[in-house]
């Protein structure tokens, strides 16, 4: 099996291809949600336009608000959000971070993965610090269903992306620690049916078991974890606390982190 993880480079060599199609099967999602993220003119339209096989994002002008499009392609549906791209050099608009998590409710229940779209080429602290700035809109658990697509490959020329990685220090090394070392790399000289599309869609769905699932926005998690306490509670207890325990449980909790979520509308 292709590995994806700075530590497994050569690969498996008990590769068993009976294994592979096996673990193919049992991954497959009929329905693949994705949201593009990343500054502005990394390719980051250009990769949406990659995985759906066509041209469906504007690439003249760089989007100021989310955009939706879909696409039926390998035994799929696929579902892509371009969101708006952050600046390198600047602190992002509040009105394009809000854009950012408007994304979200584009793609109900919530998005399988995040693609975290990174150019290659110098990778800075700043890169490093905007990246963390910006997935913060979307809570902690944003990084367990990120996965970094490196575009514009073809500047590599022969040298493998795993030098490059190491060539540009502990920025980057950060953000790929913080994303589990899941990565991919898309050549963007390359449009239509080409094995890297494939290959990505293979790397989210094992990125999907792992994870357990889509990602959940914080406040449908906080009221997941609410039901589980609710459930936790001793039935053959006194039932005038039980009621009072859910009712506790029940009630929003002040000062959550995911406020800037709720104050914007989904389409």
């Amino acid at each position: 099996m292709e590995s994806y993880k700075l530590t497994e480079l050569s690969g498996n060599e008990n590769f068993n291809p009976e294994e592979e199609k096996k673990l193919a099967a049992s991954n497959h999602l009929s329905e693949l949600r994705l949201i593009l993220l990343g500054w502005r003119w990394p390719g980051k339209s250009l990769t949406g336009n990659t995985i759906l096989g066509r041209e469906e994002f504007r690439l003249e002008r760089a989007a100021e608000f989310s955009v939706k499009r879909d696409a039926e392609r390998h035994g799929r549906k696929l579902t892509v959000v371009d969101t708006p791209g952050w600046f390198s050099a600047q602190t992002t608009p509040t009105a394009y971070q809000q854009e950012m998590a408007r994304s979200l409710g584009m793609c109900p229940p919530g998005p399988h993965a995040f693609l975290l779209v990174v150019p290659v080429g110098m990778f800075t602290e700043m890169d490093r610090a905007r990246i963390e700035e910006n997935l913060v809109v979307f809570g902690e658990a944003v990084w367990r269903h990120t996965m970094v697509v490196f575009t514009w490959a073809e500047v590599l020329k022969n040298m493998p992306i795993e030098r490059h990685i190491r060539r540009q220090g502990n920025a980057l090394q950060w953000v790929l620690d913080k994303c589990k070392k899941r990565y991919h790399v898309i050549n963007n000289d390359t449009f239509g049916e080409h094995t890297q599309v494939p290959q990505l869609i293979k790397k989210l769905e094992e990125m999907v078991a792992e994870e357990g699932g889509h990602f959940i926005p914080m406040k449908e998690e906080a009221k997941v974890q609410n039901q589980d306490s609710a459930e936790a509670i001793d039935e053959n207890s006194n039932p005038k606390e039980v009621k009072e325990k859910r009712e506790l449980g029940a009630r929003p909790k002040e000062n959550c982190s995911f406020s800037s979520l709720q104050t914007v509308e989904s389409p």
